[in-house]
């Protein structure tokens, strides 16, 4: 069995038993123990053979294997967790401002909160890429309907007899 089906059915029976807010609760403790290195430690990749790494960062291959999974959607190149297994050797470079964007997304305020983000963007840059993740937020009907045209949901009435009515 893989460390990331591992990883998975951890989360699953861990929700069943002891409820969503409880897994949330442990794993933030951990998430933050871990990016407060990496963030620490930015300049340098994350690379080592993938047990090594879990006593580095004082965490467990399953809890480890969490983080990979958090963090795979803001690295330079993705890793395949599936394959992933104790020996693998992994060399891991992280797109800063793409795992900033990521944690505002995940509304994780308990890691884009970390003072470590001082040392790698200024706080105009921070402010920059909060802009920019509430921008991607922001949905622009570009089609302006007139109140006299038919209705775009398709009920044949005009548009301020339809979906337009106040």
């Amino acid at each position: 069995m893989s460390l990331y089906k591992d990883w998975t059915d951890m989360v699953v029976e861990y929700v069943k038993t002891k409820g969503e807010a409880a897994f949330w609760e442990e794993y933030s403790l951990v998430e933050t123990q871990v990016y407060s290195k990496v963030l620490a430690n930015h300049e340098k990749s994350i690379k080592g053979v993938f047990s090594e790494l879990a006593k580095e960062y004082a965490v467990s291959n399953i809890f480890l294997m969490g983080f990979l999974d958090g963090v795979n959607d803001s690295l330079v190149e993705t890793l395949d967790l599936e394959t992933i297994e104790e020996n693998t050797e992994l060399d891991l470079k992280v797109d800063f401002e793409k795992l900033y964007f990521n944690m505002l997304d995940a509304k994780a305020d308990y890691l884009y909160g970390l003072s470590q983000w001082e040392g790698i963007f200024s706080k105009e840059k921070r402010t920059e890429i909060t802009t920019e993740w509430k921008n991607s937020k922001t949905v622009v009907n570009e089609i302006k309907i007139g109140r006299n045209e038919p209705c775009p949901c398709g009920s044949g009435k005009k548009y301020k007899k339809c979906c337009g009515a106040a």
